[in-house]
């Protein structure tokens, strides 16, 4: 098995002023706070600008709390978050808003994209983890997510189901953050929990720039991006089997190699960046055509970039 991240973007971002680099490529004034931690075990950064310095600290306290708790919801990696316990019993009672909240998120991507981000995959993607041929057929008839009862009072899973929420988590909690920092005055910020959000641009006349891994730039001004890049994980040693799972077939493919989405919320750019990895060009235009504002720029096996809107 192959592991490396499953997003690889560069950052080229400044504000005003002579720039201090931190890692992954952050770029930020020396009056910028610059701190980074974890979510969702991947590293995270955020370079925020705030005119008051103690409110700063203090904002900067306020993430580390709220990532702490919104990683006792979504992660599978600690067996009592609220999905490690969906997943076991097979039913949620009284889920958090957070949890509802991401779920008809994933219900609205679910359709836009035709059914191609469903994250009732988790249970083939154990199985071709394990590399266990007898597993993934037996995993496959699980799949579908509208099968999912959602309701305030409970969410409850058809027999054999279970939900990854990775394909959406992270810009789901990159949107709650910059909307914490925002409620608390922060400026020209860029937010980065795994996917990318902006508030307002590296300053009052320049957008932040983000340049893609394999070509292309993306420039934000209070949107978001997110990236899936289709072999950032693979199944096999060789790189052959993509961490991506078509549900309508259970195979593991991709038919881009990079996938980068232009979005007003990260949450949204997240979950169609998965699955518009699957997604031919026509489809592709198709589900534009009900997401006015979204942005795709799709990359090939050619290394060729196609930009959608």
């Amino acid at each position: 098995m192959r592991i490396d991240r499953r997003r690889f973007l560069t950052i080229s971002a400044a504000v005003a002023g002579a720039a201090l680099l931190s890692p992954r490529g952050l770029l930020a004034a020396p009056q910028a706070t610059v701190w980074r931690g974890q979510a969702m075990g991947a590293p995270t950064t955020l370079i925020l600008n705030h005119p008051d310095p103690v409110r700063a600290q203090a904002l900067l306290r306020e993430t580390a709390a709220e990532l702490r708790r919104l990683e006792a919801i979504f992660t599978l990696y600690r067996a009592e978050s609220e999905l490690s316990r969906l997943n076991r019993d097979g039913y949620l009672l009284a889920p958090t808003p957070e949890m509802l909240a991401a779920l008809r998120l994933a219900s609205d991507v679910h359709a836009a994209t035709g059914g191609r981000f469903d994250p009732t995959v988790q249970p083939l993607w154990r199985a071709y983890a394990a590399g266990d041929a007898q597993a993934i057929a037996a995993a496959r008839p699980s799949l579908g997510f509208q099968r999912i009862r959602i309701s305030r009072e409970r969410i409850l899973m058809a027999p054999g189901q279970a939900l990854t929420l990775n394909g959406i988590a992270q810009g789901v909690i990159t949107d709650r953050i910059t909307d914490l920092l925002r409620a608390g005055g922060a400026e020209h910020t860029l937010v980065d929990m795994g996917e990318f959000r902006a508030i307002g641009g590296r300053s009052a006349h320049e957008p932040w720039a983000v340049t893609l891994a394999g070509g292309g730039q993306a420039l934000l001004t209070d949107r978001a991006l997110a990236t899936t890049e289709a072999r950032g994980f693979t199944f096999d040693a060789e790189g052959r089997l993509p961490q991506l799972i078509d549900p309508a077939t259970g195979t593991a493919r991709a038919d881009w190699a990079r996938v980068s989405v232009i979005a007003d919320s990260a949450g949204l750019a997240d979950g169609l960046s998965t699955g518009l990895s699957l997604a031919p060009e026509a489809s592709i235009r198709a589900a534009l055509d009900r997401l006015p504002g979204v942005e795709v720029r799709a990359l090939d096996a050619a290394g060729r970039e196609l930009r959608f809107t």
